[in-house]
């Protein structure tokens, strides 16, 4: 099925080679605590230890890397509520280029600076009232930079399915798999390497209940449009899916769960307390929809994909201290 949608599992082998060496091949996580919850094999991707804290450098650096010379010396530019924002940053300065990045005036500090750091300029805009596909489009045509979106790209595409052909590698056959679902890419780029390796393995989104989005439009047949969404998985408040990442979902996703902020807070605990390791809420959302038991059926060996792990100390004591009692 694979070889008539626009990104492929060679896409995805193509994309892996070209970062071989630059990304982190980052570890594959394993609990026997996390299995005995889920009475059942758990493999977490941790691209919350990927460069940048998430897994968005892997399709930013696949994307940017193929510019011809003169388009990559007039810089490049992106809108990014954080992740991507900072993947294209820091793949401009490795390519010897430059960026400018659109990102919500309520980003988290932490990223925005992040952001900055990598050396790009950071131009903001209201997430409720401002539309940051046209101001990207319009920064980029005025200056001439290459727009490199988050989702809407096959190289971005390819290059995010990555994190799920080395966890299949490392892993071994998985009968599902669990991803984040925002505006679709790493989720079109993880089911088209597990469906190419594994046709028999479920894929799994998983959304934030304010922001179902994919799973209305999956349900309807055609891509469905919300209010934007209001979420502790910031990087997850996609108000309809991409078109480009839709039309791959919808033939390779086999369903998508949602889990609430509290479901959220409490995946993030757990995962600090008992895995050692940070994460985001966007990040967090597919252990939140294992422990919280919002699987119908759970796969015997289960590959979850940790998206991300940025977010700033203050955040993180909060939403933890705020998690329900287990």
């Amino acid at each position: 099925m694979t070889n008539v949608l626009p990104v492929t599992l060679d896409d995805v082998r193509d994309a892996a080679a070209r970062l071989k060496g630059v990304a982190h091949r980052t570890p594959v996580l394993r609990s026997r605590t996390l299995d005995g919850l889920a009475g059942a094999e758990v493999f977490l991707k941790c691209e919350n230890l990927q460069r940048v804290g998430a897994f968005k450098f892997r399709g930013a650096y696949n994307a940017v890397s193929r510019l011809a010379p003169e388009r990559l010396a007039k810089g490049v530019a992106a809108y990014s509520s954080g992740n991507h924002a900072q993947a294209v940053a820091l793949a401009a300065r490795e390519l010897g280029s430059s960026a400018v990045i659109v990102m919500p005036e309520d980003t988290p500090r932490s990223k925005r600076e992040a952001t900055a750091g990598y050396g790009a300029e950071v131009v903001t805009y209201d997430r409720y009232t401002g539309d940051r596909v046209a101001i990207g489009e319009a920064l980029a045509a005025e200056r001439g930079l290459a727009l490199i979106p988050p989702y809407e790209h096959p190289h971005v595409i390819a290059g995010q399915g990555t994190a799920a052909l080395e966890l299949i590698e490392e892993a071994g056959e998985l009968d599902g798999l669990l991803v984040p679902v925002g505006g679709g890419g790493l989720i079109a780029g993880s089911a088209t390497a597990a469906k190419g390796l594994l046709p028999g393995a479920r894929v799994i989104g998983v959304e934030p209940e304010a922001g179902d989005d994919t799973r209305r439009s999956l349900a309807a047949g055609e891509r469905v449009s919300i209010p934007v969404p209001r979420t502790i998985a910031d990087g997850q408040a996609a108000d309809i899916p991409g078109e480009l990442t839709f039309s791959i979902n919808q033939h390779l996703v086999d369903d998508v769960a949602l889990v609430s902020d509290d479901d959220i807070r409490a995946a993030m605990r757990f995962a600090f307390e008992r895995l050692k390791i940070v994460i985001e809420p966007s990040g967090a959302t597919p252990l939140a929809a294992l422990l919280s038991g919002r699987l119908e059926r759970v796969p015997p060996r289960l590959g979850l994909i940790i998206s991300g792990g940025n977010i700033d100390t203050r955040r993180f004591a909060e939403l933890c201290a705020q998690a329900p009692p287990a």
